[in-house]
């Protein structure tokens, strides 16, 4: 792949684009096709090697950030894996870290007291053809990749957590282990 320099700050009015649909960039070799490189030794505040920012100032919609990975040959990921995004928080050697430290964090918020709409901080979806069977698929998937393993699911807020008073389990939510053994998460539609 061919290697362009720039030096200072650079400027587009019209955005960048690598490729096109019709004319996308073709990697022939594994590799990088945008990469961007930093170490940071500031003592206070946030460096952020990319920073984003959309403003909906009408009717119209969008997103910060859109990634799409697509597969169309057969047997992709043979020894490894296809993801429309890996996002990774790695503490290595002496690091440590003394506030929060988060892999992934998502926020829903604003000053607005009334925002309406179907709002998420994280919405999980499929979208498969009709007519397929998917025992293979889950909305999560929890995984210990290392060596090490977490045995915790989640912690919630005291708040999410409802005593049961008297209600009999109604409902139940279906989950698998890694092994692919059915358990259910016992639900109730009263407490």
């Amino acid at each position: 792949m061919a290697l362009s320099t720039f030096s200072g700050p650079v400027q587009s009015l019209n955005g960048f684009v690598t490729g096109t649909d019709s004319s996308p960039v073709v990697a022939t070799t594994a590799g990088n096709i945008s990469s961007s490189y930093a170490t940071s030794t500031a003592t206070t505040g946030d460096v952020r090697l990319s920073y984003s920012r959309l403003t909906v100032a009408s009717t119209g919609s969008g997103e910060t950030g859109r990634w799409l990975t697509r597969v169309t040959a057969a047997n992709a990921a043979t020894g490894g894996t296809v993801n429309g995004g890996h996002i990774s928080l790695s503490i290595n050697g002496s690091g440590t870290v003394s506030g929060a430290g988060n892999a992934l964090r998502v926020t829903i918020g604003g000053s607005s007291t009334n925002p309406g709409g179907t709002l998420a901080a994280l919405q999980l979806d499929s979208d498969f053809a009709s007519g397929g069977t998917w025992t293979n698929a889950s909305y999560i998937r929890c995984t210990n990749s290392g060596t090490g393993t977490i045995a915790t699911f989640a912690v919630l807020p005291n708040a999410m957590v409802g005593v049961k008073t008297a209600a009999a389990v109604s409902h139940v939510i279906p989950i698998k282990n890694a092994s692919g053994t059915q358990y259910y998460l016992m639900v109730s539609d009263t407490l």
